[in-house]
């Protein structure tokens, strides 16, 4: 009995060193940025561990990436929403520097929020599946597949087991990314970057 509450207390022990072998190096020096920047556009409250793992599917913390077909920066967006973004945000994200860092972290975290807005769900983690899904994919794609969902019987209001199933139009490809996408972010990122110290998620 002993010999398994150690072993047990050892498995615990790796958990936290797991995790942070799972997180980039450079992740670290954007930890506090990414926590003033939440913070001051969600509240104390702010799902930080969502925004951490979300930037960590897009970009793996690299700030100078860019994508085969042209997405930018650590939030990887492409240069039409960039320009977007600056455009509907000039107070907190000035000129359009996708490259900048702080500049990416502050887009990818106003532009959750502004999709939040605009998305009602039953509950934060399937309005963080549908929020993420629509920064992959364009809220108007999540629209006419909520609106799909509710024409077959289904509830538009999850995420998970219902609107997830329905796609109203895209490619095969583009649909198994974009329902990857959220899975990834929740249910892997987004879990070890609480394990880690980073705050709370949407879902974990």
């Amino acid at each position: 009995m002993r010999r398994i509450l150690l072993i047990g207390l050892a498995i615990g022990a790796l958990v936290p060193i797991i995790a942070l072998a799972d997180i980039p190096v450079a992740a670290e020096r954007y930890q506090r940025d990414l926590t003033r920047i939440a913070q001051a556009e969600w509240g104390l409250d702010a799902p930080i561990a969502m925004f951490a793992g979300q930037i960590h599917q897009e970009s793996r913390w690299k700030f100078d990436a860019r994508s085969p077909v042209g997405a930018q920066g650590l939030g990887q967006v492409m240069p039409s929403t960039a320009a977007w973004l600056a455009a509907t945000f000039p107070k907190v994200l000035g000129k359009n520097e996708p490259y900048n860092p702080t500049w990416s972290m502050q887009a990818l975290v106003s532009y959750d929020r502004w999709l939040a807005s605009r998305i009602t769900a039953v509950d934060s983690c399937e309005q963080a599946a549908m929020i993420l899904s629509s920064y992959n994919g364009g809220l108007g794609w999540l629209i006419r597949d909520r609106k799909l969902a509710s024409a077959k019987g289904a509830d538009k209001l999850t995420w998970f087991g219902s609107v997830e199933r329905f796609n109203a139009g895209r490619s095969a490809a583009a649909f198994k990314e974009n329902r990857a996408y959220p899975r990834l972010i929740l249910s892997k990122w987004e879990p070890i970057y609480i394990r880690a110290g980073w705050g709370k998620g949407s879902c974990s």
